[in-house]
């Protein structure tokens, strides 16, 4: 059965109640307290009418399972209401009647339980039988009141003209507000789908997710707990919503600390690592009234991160003997050659001199490339204090001033002035400054300029070298700070790995932005004493 039809059965119902209400209440009122009785013309057969109107309401209920058409049915029902409305106007004497007003009853009715259209054809029906009914009162064709010889033309035509404005007017807006209510009650009927829809759909969607998820409101008791989340952590559903998060899962400790953190659980006697991430859940208009809570178990994850570190450490390793074999190779060949030549002692004491200075030239190589690479693999520990960024800077530029590799075609330039604190080890800090000082001379062997800057960001602190050298090629980029990576002949590659360690020891980052053929530009960022913007 359709909705529609189900729709007017439970309308065709209220119809039948509302009739046999009627009666009993008004009618029947009338009759048995004889409330204006005894004055109708003819008492008796408004009994009768009574009675009719009670076994027809029986026959309406006993009918309303077995008929088919139901349309039908309701129109011979509010048809039948007309006809005894008229009757009863008859019998409570005509145009004198109190019971004029069942005929509106009966328009609201159909207009209600049908349509808009059979709202008007009950009123128009009314207002012919009606009008027919006081006809035939003023023609005397009936007898229906002991007032008639009172009234003249004008107050039949009035009484008619006033009831059949009613009855239209009834219709009119009995069906407009029907109408209304029925294109409400489609749009609420609508939106409650689709609100059932959405609610499936979401929570479908929350119980799909691979995630374990759970909200909770602001005092930490859990709302919605899904599937995966009865995965992750082995507790049941039932056994969580409604209880307090603490009560029930210790290891998501509320109150909830808004970050991404890893917690250490044991399911069944088997420990897993979970990685938890808590955000505010909040209502439309912004308000937070509570958490959600998404969380992963990334134990496997991590067994896979702890192998891959070591390979990735080995793998390092290899690589780090590798150029530690190749830097110190190279000296120790040409000490070897240079010492074989001079153990002959047949060559000129001129070429002799030359080849000693090649020797001691080789050693003070080995003795910087191993001094690089301890300082490198076994780095101490800060000593912070808090220093004065620009002074060390200034000495810093006073010493790249009298380099050897500076041939005095180089300007070295600052960019800065007044005072600068950070929380640092200045030595360390020094060692920095020095190494990028010297990557940028050396990358400008031909001349150019040397800009050293700094630069206040909120709570940070910004150190910039800049030169106007020939710049990193792109493919190179990804490795100027790995140990022993360099590009110049006699470099070590550890310069700027060191330099790089020593930042990340001072919660800071170095980065680098080059252009071949356009020089290449440091940036150091290092957090303020204050820690203030």
């Amino acid at each position: 059965m359709s909705e529609n039809v189900e729709t007017l059965k439970i309308r065709i119902k209220a119809l039948i109640a509302l009739r046999a209400t009627f009666v009993t209440l008004l009618l029947g009122s009338s009759f048995i307290f004889k409330a204006g009785y005894e004055k109708f013309p003819h008492p008796q057969g408004l009994s009768y009418l009574i009675i009719s109107l009670y076994v027809l309401t029986i026959i309406y209920s006993l009918l309303l399972e077995k008929i088919e058409k139901l349309f039908a049915f309701a129109y011979t029902q509010l048809i039948l209401d007309v006809i005894f409305g008229i009757i009863l106007i008859y019998f409570s004497g005509g145009i004198e009647s109190w019971f004029s007003f069942t005929l509106v009853l009966t328009v609201i009715s159909s207009s209600i339980v049908l349509n808009k259209k059979a709202g008007y054809v009950i009123a128009t029906l009314s207002s012919i039988l009606y009008g027919l009914l006081i006809n035939f009162q003023f023609y005397k064709l009936l007898s229906l009141s002991n007032n008639e010889h009172t009234m003249e033309v004008k107050d039949y035509l009035y009484n008619i003209f006033i009831h059949i404005i009613s009855f239209y007017l009834t219709a009119f807006l009995s069906g407009y507000l029907s109408s209304r209510l029925e294109k409400t009650a489609k749009k609420l009927d609508e939106r409650d789908v689709d609100l059932r829809d959405l609610e499936f759909f979401n929570k479908e969607v929350i119980e799909s997710l691979p995630s374990g998820l759970f909200t909770a409101d602001t005092s930490g008791k859990v709302l919605i707990f899904n599937r995966a989340a009865e995965k992750i952590t082995g507790f049941n559903k039932d056994s969580v919503i409604g209880h307090s998060i603490n009560d029930v899962l210790p290891f998501f400790k509320f109150s909830f600390v808004r970050k991404r953190s890893e917690e250490v659980i044991r399911v069944d006697g088997v420990q897993k690592v979970i990685g938890l991430q808590i955000t505010p859940l909040k209502d439309i208009n912004g308000y937070e009234t509570g958490f959600i809570g998404i969380f992963q178990d990334i134990t496997e994850l991590k067994r896979i991160e702890a192998e891959m570190k070591q390979k990735e450490k080995w793998a390092a390793l290899g690589e780090l003997s590798s150029n530690i074999a190749h830097e110190i190779r190279n000296p120790l060949a040409s000490l070897k050659g240079s010492i074989e030549m001079l153990k002959e002692d047949t060559i000129p004491s001129n070429h002799r001199a030359r080849l000693m200075e090649i020797a001691l030239k080789e050693m003070e190589r080995l003795n910087h490339i191993i001094t690089d690479f301890l300082t490198y693999s076994r780095p101490t520990p800060p000593e912070f204090t808090k220093c004065e960024l620009h002074s060390i800077l200034d000495e810093t530029m006073e010493l790249l001033d009298h380099v050897e590799q500076n041939k005095g075609n180089i300007s070295i330039n600052k960019k800065y002035r007044g005072m600068l604190e950070v929380e640092a080890d200045p030595q360390k800090i020094r060692q920095v400054f020095w190494n990028l000082g010297i990557n940028a001379i050396e990358a400008m062997p031909e001349g150019g300029e040397l800009i050293i800057s700094t630069r206040n960001i909120g709570p940070d602190v910004e150190i910039i070298f800049e030169d106007s050298g020939a710049g990193i090629d792109n493919h190179d980029m990804e490795k100027i700070f790995y140990p022993f990576f360099s590009t110049k002949e006699n470099g070590t590659g550890l310069g700027l790995s060191i330099a790089y360690r020593i930042i990340e020891e001072h919660a800071g980052s170095i980065n680098v932005r080059s252009s071949p053929g356009f020089g290449t530009s440091f940036k150091v960022i290092l957090p303020k004493a204050d820690g203030k913007a």
